[in-house]
């Protein structure tokens, strides 16, 4: 048994357990799966306020290898928190967005940025 099946089935030790045992993976787990990734939660944060081709998000990652930026990319849309558009032009044009349920997840990451400014704000970071 992986330690991810370990996890996912040991609901008990979950302060929210009674709302965990509802489903067959800890919604914990879930998000944790879905946002895994290096890149994933900028690329997401990037998308938030606008769609955007795929040389402008690595415009904005230019420390991202562009096979894991796809790898990346790829994810998200299997997970269906992105689409990706192609435009049926010459040279090609693919446009990425957040889908509805990828919008869901803005106001999490509006919190990680407010976290974020408070913790450099408290002199915290290295």
């Amino acid at each position: 048994m992986s330690t991810t099946t370990i996890i996912t089935n040991r609901h008990e030790q979950c302060h929210m357990k009674e709302q965990c045992l509802r489903y067959e993976k800890c919604p914990m787990v879930l998000v944790q799966e879905l946002l895994a990734g290096k890149w994933k939660i900028l690329i997401l944060w990037y998308l938030s306020y606008n769609t955007l081709r795929f040389s402008d998000i690595k415009k904005l990652l230019p420390q991202v290898t562009q096979k894991m930026l796809t790898q990346q990319l790829r994810g998200l849309e299997e997970d269906k928190l992105i689409y990706r558009k192609v435009y049926p032009v010459v040279p090609p044009k693919v446009e990425y967005g957040l889908t509805e349920v990828g919008k869901g997840i803005l106001p999490i990451l509006e919190l990680m940025h407010g976290f974020g400014s408070s913790y450099l704000n408290a002199g915290l970071d290295k």
